[in-house]
């Protein structure tokens, strides 16, 4: 190595020492002179073996691939899907977030293997390039100090091989690394992230702190009361917030919103660790309270993905007082299952039933479903819109591939074909169960082709023997102060105070072939075709019908209905009815009639209108024979004259035609005396 390169290693003893993410540096333009800001650092002495092991091939699948004449680091074959053995959610934390930077920052990593000389190495096969790389990340986050070894962790070989080899060449290595950043001109290896990342970073370190309250262990009031105790302040907004404050949500009053500077705090309190206070991203509870609201008394739910169970559990929690059942779909393993039930009974939800198979796959017939009022849909999506997405993929156990379109800061048009394939392919699939009466819709993407698309698609879908759906505003429509809501869909975009939501819900429509007579006549009047047509009957008829009825009642024997047939005659019916049925009988006649008289009231006016030109030309002719006509009634009036006389004569003659029958009858009755007497 030249005398220059020694003297400028050992004149950047302090860039060395600083290469910690944590660190901040200050180079001079003019004098190139190094700076350190003294920062508080937490002493990292690497992971065990399965850490390294698990993120080297979360890393295989997500690392970014170069055009063939430009790769120089190569990674072998990525295209098997990794198998990976977590030992518990930390373990499974951690290797994610070591395998995301090491993603950040790959550009990096690779110039300096290549710089000090120690890629390619032979004796390191490409299968173990991913491994090389994240040991270096971690390498040089520890400032190049030697990884401790912990006592029961289980050893793996080529952990222990690569992690000696780079330590070895770690002088070389930090040398590289102070030359990458001299020739970058770069104030720390945060320069090296991508800037979309950069903002992302930012706006998650701001982005305010949610909690919901468990009421199945306490109430809002014994919460609110433990927080003054320990010196919390109630504030009206988060605009309000002051450091040891906090607000209720606007949209969720069992939600408590806290400044993300309190994280570690809050934390270690008393509250989370009984598990009183759940944190939890803000859009799960929007969708959780929507379904909720939608809930009839008894109904149960289901919930087409396991996601968080977080959300199951607040689910749970919401419909404890009623009897409400709640399913969820997609437990593939007896381990998952067991999991899960030990982490629902820590919280004290009982009402939670567990499903092995995928949503899709269950049948809409399926006796057990019987009573489900509301399908809560919560589907894979791109995810882009979450606040931190990183503990979005990881919360709600998302692939591990999002993490590459989170580092790109969008997803390809392939991929997002195909998520939005699936998306609606399950919005669908909630349609064919015929007892439901509610869908929730929910994401946290901004692309309209995983939210309004799909909603619109399926609404326009036909699935065969089930009432249509239409779109309602969501409960917090009328709550939101966000632009970008609208009067269907509710919406929130992605800023330094709020995380990224779209939520749509879906209401069955109502059964028309079930509508009143009464409804059908008053749509009838709405398009101005009764002129004529009473809906009530003629009082003459209905006392008529009052007195056949009357007549045929009897004390001993039911009433009969009367149905009369198409060809008119009128038969009696022997089978007596209720008078329910008598009723709907008589429903149905006349909205028959109804509907008759309104059909030939449409044909007739289509006939006048065709025979307007054929009434002009006889109003004119009865126009002309007017004269004729006043001749004839004149003579009429002359006639009218004389019956009138003749009425009045034959008037006169009637007491000589009642006389002889009045003596006739006389005669009759003195006959009669006489017979008596002689007997």
């Amino acid at each position: 190595m030249p005398d220059s390169e020694s003297h400028l290693i050992s004149s950047h003893v302090d860039v060395i020492n600083g290469t910690s993410v944590l660190s901040e540096m200050k180079i001079s333009d003019e004098k190139r002179s190094v700076e350190k800001r003294t920062v508080t650092q937490i002493e990292k002495n690497g992971y065990p073996d399965s850490i390294y092991i698990n993120a080297a091939k979360i890393f295989q699948g997500i690392h970014t691939e170069k055009n063939e004449d430009k790769i120089q680091v190569r990674y072998g074959d990525n295209s098997e899907s990794p198998m990976m053995a977590f030992k518990d959610e930390h373990s499974r934390r951690v290797s994610y977030e070591l395998a995301f930077n090491t993603l950040k920052y790959q550009g990096l990593l690779e110039e300096i293997l290549l710089d000090s000389h120690t890629y390619p190495c032979y004796s390191i096969p490409d299968e173990l390039t991913s491994l090389l790389v994240v040991m270096l990340y971690d390498l040089q986050d520890r400032k190049f100090t030697k990884r401790k070894i912990f006592a029961e962790e289980e050893i793996v070989a080529e952990v222990q091989e690569i992690g000696n080899y780079l330590y070895s060449f770690r002088t070389k290595l930090a040398a590289a690394l102070a030359r990458c950043r001299i020739k970058y001109d770069a104030l720390s290896i945060d320069y090296f992230v991508p800037e979309t990342i950069w903002k992302q970073e930012q706006r998650a370190s701001t982005l305010p702190l949610w909690f919901w309250i468990n009421t199945l262990k306490i109430s809002l009031e014994d919460v609110i009361r433990d927080l003054e105790m320990k010196g919390f302040t109630k504030v009206e907004s988060v605009s309000d917030f002051d450091h040891y404050t906090y607000a209720v949500d606007q949209h969720c009053q069992d939600v408590l919103v806290f400044p993300s500077s309190l994280r570690e705090e809050l934390l270690n309190l008393d509250l989370f660790a009984d598990c009183k206070l759940l944190l939890q991203d803000k859009s799960r509870s929007l969708a959780v309270h929507s379904a909720q609201v939608l809930l009839s008394e008894g109904g149960d739910i289901i919930m087409a993905h396991i996601g968080s169970y977080l959300t199951i559990a607040h689910m749970s929690v919401l419909t404890n007082q009623s009897r409400s059942k709640i399913f969820a779909c997609g437990v593939k393993s007896l381990a998952k299952e067991e999991e899960l039930r030990s982490s629902f009974s820590h919280m004290g939800c009982e009402n939670i039933q567990l499903l092995h198979e995928d949503f899709t796959e269950l049948e809409p017939t399926d006796p057990r479903f019987d009573k489900t009022k509301v399908i809560l849909l919560l589907p894979q999506c791109s995810g882009l819109g979450a606040g931190n997405p990183m503990e979005f993929i990881l919360s709600e156990h998302r692939d591990a591939g999002l993490l590459q379109d989170l580092f790109q800061g969008f997803v390809s048009e392939d991929k997002l074909s195909i998520l939005a394939e699936r998306q609606l392919n399950e919005l669908i699939h909630a349609l064919k169960f015929k007892k439901v009466q509610a869908i929730v819709y929910c994401t946290c993407s901004i692309y309209p082709e995983e939210n309004e698309l799909v909603v619109q698609k399926a609404l326009e879908s036909e699935v065969e023997g089930v009432r249509r759906y239409r779109l309602i505003p969501s409960v917090f429509s009328t709550c939101s102060n966000s632009e970008s809501s609208t009067e269907m869909f509710f919406k929130t975009e992605p800023s330094e105070i709020s995380s990224g939501c779209f939520l749509a819900v879906l209401e069955r429509e109502k059964d028309t072939s079930k509508k009143s007579a009464k409804d059908m006549l008053d749509s009838a009047a709405a398009e101005n075709l009764l002129d004529g047509i009473s809906e009530e009957k003629p009082k003459e008829e209905v006392k008529k019908q009052k007195v056949k009825r009357k007549s045929k009642v009897t004390d001993s024997k039911p009433k009969a209905a009367k149905l009369l047939r198409q060809t008119g005659a009128i038969v009696k019916a022997e089978v007596p009815v209720s008078k329910a049925a008598s009723k709907i009988q008589e429903q149905h006649e006349w909205h028959t009639k109804a509907a008759s008289d309104i059909q030939e009231k449409r044909v007739s006016r289509k006939k006048a209108a065709s025979n307007t030109p054929q009434k002009i030309v006889q109003k004119k002719k009865a126009a002309s024979n007017a004269p004729q006509k006043t001749v004839q009634k004149k003579k009429a009036a002359s006639n009218t004259t004389q019956k009138t006389v003749n009425q009045k004569k034959a008037a006169s003659n009637s007491p000589q035609k009642k006389a002889p029958r009045t003596k006739a009858a006389s005669n009759i009755q003195q006959k009669n005396a006489l017979n008596k007497s002689s007997q």
